[in-house]
């Protein structure tokens, strides 16, 4: 059993965090959530007693969702990706933070898997963690904790419509939530609306490949939410993908020597920059792959840019124009 510790830190008020939302959110006229809330995930469901007032999160931006619906968190896993000062806060969570005037909260170090003693520390109502790679043990360890709203099938495969859905209702804004996905998908629209190029054309997201190493190429699968984002975007995934996309698995892998089974990628997408497209390009198998022929490819680099690939309530709006236009410079290539 974990002990609570009878000291926590300052929380920031739910009351007063929420009328200091979005400004581009509208905030629908809905009756206050009533309590108890039961939230229905892959561990089976959590119920949620009263409206949560200190909110912890763990794993890949469910912080995101309360600070987007103006709720500062207690604590929040620290950024571990694409955080160029190391701070462990990426810069749409910083800008976010900045415009609610909230200080940072006490950061989770996951380097090693969820810190329990941290979050405990925290003395959370509810912890978030409805995009993640939970495991059973994990749950019920959180669970002595405060109530978990968990992932709704399997790991890390949470696209952000469900992330924000799924972490709205543990805080009992279920209306507040379905008015930001809202938000996001016109935001979306009209940044696609401005590339018709990209209508009709494939993508295939690459894994971190070893530019020393070129034997296997590994990519995400139709599960993952960065393809899932693709569809978004206005791109399909193409048959090669799909085919080889298996239930509850993010990623996958397949030898160069197949490459060929790529062909039908029109978009080639990946981490890394000059230093893997140029021995991509130069390597007598990969080199096949039509995409990668016609330098029709998006390098994203290890950067905020490339982490805000990974679709996330905050990254989404700061990240879109710009990774369109990439994409829509690499569809016009693959002509």
């Amino acid at each position: 059993m974990i002990k609570l510790p009878t000291v926590g830190i300052p929380a920031f008020p739910l009351g007063l965090a929420c009328a200091l939302a979005l400004p581009s959110v509208a905030q629908p006229q809905a009756a206050p959530a009533r309590f108890p809330i039961t939230v229905q995930h892959a561990f089976g469901s959590t119920t949620i007693e009263k409206k949560p007032v200190r909110v912890a999160t763990v794993a890949w931006a469910n912080h995101e969702v309360p600070l987007a619906l103006g709720v500062v968190p207690v604590g929040m896993a620290a950024a571990n990706f694409g955080d160029d000062d190391g701070d462990g806060v990426l810069p749409w969570v910083e800008e976010r933070l900045k415009e609610l005037g909230a200080e940072t909260p006490t950061l989770f170090d996951e380097g090693d898997g969820i810190d329990f003693e941290a979050v405990a520390a925290s003395q959370p109502d509810v912890i978030l963690a409805a995009h993640s790679g939970l495991s059973k043990s994990d749950y019920e360890t959180l669970s002595m904790i405060a109530p978990v709203v968990a992932y709704p099938d399997a790991p890390w495969t949470t696209e952000w419509r469900e992330m924000i859905r799924l972490n709205s209702a543990g805080l009992g804004l279920k209306a507040e939530g379905d008015a930001l996905v809202d938000r996001i998908e016109e935001e979306i629209a009209e940044s696609v609306g401005k590339h018709p190029e990209l209508k009709g054309k494939s993508a295939m997201f690459i894994t971190h490949l070893d530019p020393m190493d070129l034997s296997l190429i590994r990519f995400y699968t139709g599960n993952d939410t960065r393809v899932k984002f693709f569809e978004d975007l206005g791109l399909t995934s193409p048959k090669s993908v799909i085919d080889a996309t298996r239930p509850g698995q993010y990623a996958g892998e397949i030898s160069a020597e197949q490459i060929d089974r790529f062909n039908d990628v029109d978009i080639f997408v990946s981490y890394g920059g000059a230093e893997l497209l140029t021995p991509l390009k130069n390597d007598p198998l990969a080199s096949r792959m039509t995409a990668i022929a016609k330098d029709a490819v998006v390098m994203l680099g290890n950067t905020p840019a490339g982490t805000a690939a990974h679709p996330t309530p905050l990254a989404i709006s700061w990240v879109l124009d710009d990774y369109v236009e990439m994409l829509a410079e690499a569809a016009r290539k693959s002509e």
